[in-house]
Parts: structure tokens; C-alpha cells; sequence
């Protein structure tokens, strides 16, 4: 059977690959560490729990606006406007079903055939395929290991092109954690202005910063640069939500009543139970989130101490999000048992195989040498998973 060329293009996800492989592992009996997971570890707290039980007896279950219920947009718009600062009417919301759904969405309704989709590396393994899917073309500006993978700017700049129609910013960063510098995020808001560019910024790791920072949106800065971005948000990481599937963006109305009309034709709505269950996590009580925070806060500051005591790696505290971004560098060209490992794809396999770990492997995020590790697990489990690391570095020759 001859499948269509727009799927032939797309990479299936490596994280979501190397989690299902841990997660089958371990069905099988084996004591498998994952460090792939993209998800907290804490149970969706109960008070929105309660909420979506109460939607369900309240006979909530029936189609709602494809871009959403009311309900749940005006919560958007006191979110952005308490956390944020950002005021935006109902009409500029969408909410969709995750934010995954929602930059590929974005990318649906703002890129033609041949536009280009800016994208700093190391980058989220979807990012490249949903301008794919839109028979777009993703160009990737580098990052520096160095600098704490913040924005290069001149690089970004020199990758514009008469084809550009996006820059996406991800900050804080998945796979690397890294909080972009208000500075540098400036510049790029300058460079879109002045190169009539979209922003799309993903800033699903919002709450989860440390050491005292602040969250800084890109759309803060002027009227003109908010009028220029998408911003990217939903409830899965913040309030442990990931199964529940609700993103939601914010942008001028052209660009939320195309999102809403193109949705309209795919999935519909989002389901109406976890839309109700939302309002209760955006308006509700918040302390959960700050306990959340404390929590991965504490084991970001294990697992770097223990990765930098490891010959041959080398990390950098991340300023956000819930993963560290090592360097294997120093590791590559080794070998066990005779086989050589040539770069990280065979290094996740002999951790899996040998070390029973399962971080994930740099190539799926652009950056070869490098393996992200999810913090996103119990501290007796990442220290079993250190252990196991260590161990195992060991007995490369």
C-alpha cells in the first residue's frame, strides 16, 4: 500500500519509543529505571479530580465549541492576566487538545508549502514534524553547550530567510531545562518585528523554574511583539495533567479563529469533562504546584552532583523544566564487549541492555553526545539510576 508522502517524512517520536520500551520492560517483569518520561510524577491533585467527577454527574459530556468551552477560555484570560500580566479577550483563546495539538495547529494555519519554521537546537522531537506536516521546512540554529544552550541570536538572525515565517521558543527548554535570558528573548522579539515574523512560544514548563527565577513570556515585552506571537500553554506539566489533553494558545483572533475552524475538521472539541476539570486546576487552589516545584527542585540538584562526578560526563544545572541534558562526549568511541559505541543511539542501547536504565538518546533532539534525563521520578528511583549509570560507565574500555 502507497501511503502518502507528508507521512513518509515524519520520524516517530523517540521518547515516546524509548518510554514505551522501559514501560513494556518492566510489564515483563524486568527492573527497568526510565528516565524517558515527559510527564510528572505526582498524581493529578484532588481537587481537580473532584471537579471533573462532578462534571461527569452534572451530565458534562456532550460536545462543547470546538475551540472550547467559554467557561474555559475566560479562565485562560485570568490566567494570563494574574500570572502574566497579558490581557487578551475570549475571541484570541483557543483550547485544544494539548499543546502538542496546539503548535501543530499552529503550524497548520500559518505555514504554506516551502515555508521555513526557525527552530533552536537541541530542540522537542516534535517541533521538526509538525512543519513537515505542513509541508513546511524546519531550519535549525544551534545552541551552545557552553552558554547553557541560551538563544544565539546572530545565528538566528543569518537563518532568516524570504521563506521564514516562524521562530519557535521554548522556554524553559525541553530536552535541555534551559531558561532562555530575558536579554537574548528581547532580541529575538526585535528580530520578529522586524522581519515580520511569528513567534510561537511554547511555554508549557512555565511553573516549573528555580532558584528564585522568574517566568518571563516573550509577549510581555510590547503590543507589537504580542501581536506578533503565539503563546503555547496548558495544564499537563504544571498540575500533572498529561492524560487529561488540554493545551490552549493565545494570539491576535485571525490566527485563534483559524485554529478553531481547522480543529472544527479534526478532533472537534476537547473532551468537555477535562475542560471543566481545567478551570478548576487554572482557578483553583495553587499550592500543589509550588509543592510539585520543591520536589523537582531537589532532585535536579542530586542528579547534576551525581552526573558531574561521572568520568567522562558533563552537565549543566538547568535553570527549568524537569530534565538535565548531559554530555557523553568524553564517552563515544568506547566499547563493551568488543562493540564500539559510536554515538548515543548505541549507548542508550547498552544502558538499556546491560545497566537496565533508559534515558534518552541525543540524536532525537538534534544534538548528538548528549542524553536527556528526566528527573520526573521518585529520588530512590534516580539514585538506583545513577547507580546503575555509574556502574555501567565503568565498564567501558
Amino acid at each position: 500500500m502507497k501511503l502518502s508522502k507528508r507521512v513518509s517524512s515524519v520520524q516517530p517520536s523517540v521518547t515516546m519509543a524509548v518510554t514505551a520500551k522501559a514501560k513494556q520492560l518492566k510489564s515483563e517483569g524486568v527492573d527497568v529505571v526510565g528516565f524517558g518520561a515527559g510527564e510528572p510524577d505526582f498524581d493529578t491533585p484532588q481537587n481537580i479530580k473532584n471537579a471533573a467527577k462532578k462534571a461527569i454527574d452534572d451530565g458534562v459530556t456532550k460536545y462543547t465549541p470546538a475551540g472550547g468551552t467559554e467557561e474555559l477560555k475566560q479562565a485562560v484570560v485570568e490566567k494570563f492576566k494574574r500570572e502574566n500580566g497579558l490581557e487578551y479577550q475570549t475571541s484570541q483563546i483557543t483550547i485544544n487538545c494539548g499543546a502538542k495539538h496546539s503548535i501543530y495547529n499552529i503550524c497548520q494555519v500559518i505555514m504554506d508549502p516551502g515555508d521555513e519554521l526557525i527552530i533552536p537546537s537541541p530542540y522537542w522531537v516534535s517541533y521538526p514534524e509538525f512543519a513537515n506536516l505542513a509541508e513546511g521546512k524546519p531550519v535549525f540554529v544551534d545552541t551552545d553547550y557552553e552558554n547553557g544552550f541560551d538563544l544565539d541570536v546572530k545565528a538566528i538572525e543569518q537563518a532568516v530567510t524570504d521563506k521564514t515565517k516562524a521562530i519557535v521558543v521554548n522556554s524553559p527548554s525541553n530536552p535541555t531545562g534551559a531558561v532562555y535570558s530575558e536579554q537574548r528573548l528581547r532580541a529575538v522579539a526585535e528580530l520578529a518585528v522586524e522581519k515580520d515574523l511569528i513567534i510561537i512560544s511554547d511555554e508549557i514548563y512555565e511553573h516549573l523554574v528555580y532558584d528564585g527565577q522568574q517566568h518571563f513570556s516573550i509577549a510581555t515585552i510590547s503590543d507589537e511583539v504580542k501581536q506578533k506571537t503565539v503563546v503555547v500553554n496548558g495544564v499537563s506539566k504544571a498540575y500533572s495533567m498529561t492524560g487529561w489533553r488540554i493545551g490552549y494558545t493565545a494570539s491576535v483572533p485571525e490566527i485563534a479563529k483559524a485554529i478553531s475552524t481547522i480543529q472544527s475538521h479534526s478532533t472537534s472539541n476537547p473532551t468537555s469533562i477535562s475542560q471543566k476539570a481545567s478551570v478548576e486546576a487554572l482557578l483553583g487552589p495553587q499550592e500543589e504546584v509550588a509543592k510539585m516545584r520543591g520536589e523537582f527542585e531537589k532532585r535536579r540538584g542530586y542528579i547534576v552532583e551525581r552526573l558531574n562526578k561521572m568520568a567522562g560526563v558533563s552537565c549543566h544545572q538547568p535553570g527549568g523544566a524537569f530534565y538535565v541534558f548531559p554530555s557523553f562526549a568524553a564517552v563515544m568511541g568506547k566499547s563493551y564487549n568488543d562493540k564500539k559505541l559510536e554515538n548515543t543511539l548505541d549507548l542508550a542501547d547498552y544502558l538499556l541492555t546491560e545497566c537496565k536504565i533508559a534515558p534518552v538518546p541525543g540524536e532525537g533532539f538534534g544534538a548528538p553526545g548528549y542524553m536527556r534525563f528526566s528527573y520526573a521520578a521518585s529520588l530512590d528511583d534516580i539514585t538506583k539510576g545513577m547507580d546503575r549509570l555509574e556502574e555501567g560507565l565503568g565498564k567501558l574500555q
